[in-house]
């Protein structure tokens, strides 16, 4: 995708007054990571002011939303859909897993697997799923 083509689409993740700290966790993470734009309540907002209306980050040159939203839901994140990463070395896997699995859930503990010699699959103490993979 070159600099001046848009992304058409852009995965949104929906958060319930955590975007800021999931933000912040996964830009850390990611040498090349930027917030790109970022929207908040202000005091006569629907929601909470300073929480996050609307943002958009890059992560790897992946585009990501995030938004609190300002209704309680049902629902959260669902493994169903995840954040797949290919990982270039053994240190980036280990480092990204140490830091996305603290306070989180392991569906699929780092190992060797048929399909690869290293691979995790977790959900995130926000509950946003990731798949991380040794290329």
């Amino acid at each position: 995708m070159s600099p001046t083509t848009p992304q058409k689409i852009t995965t949104m993740l929906m958060f319930e007054g955590q975007a800021e700290e999931a933000m912040t966790l996964y830009m850390s993470l990611f040498d090349d990571a930027e917030v790109i734009a970022i929207s908040r309540y202000g005091p006569d907002g629907a929601g909470a002011e300073g929480s996050v209306e609307h943002a958009t980050v890059s992560l790897a040159g992946q585009q990501l939303m995030c938004i609190d939203s300002v209704m309680q839901h049902d629902f959260s994140f669902t493994p169903s859909t995840s954040l797949f990463v290919n990982c270039t070395t053994e240190d980036e896997i280990d480092r990204l897993h140490a830091a996305l699995s603290d306070g989180g859930e392991q569906l699929m503990p780092l190992g060797s697997y048929g399909f690869s010699t290293k691979f995790a699959w977790l959900n995130d103490r926000f509950g946003v799923s990731w798949q991380l993979n040794l290329a």
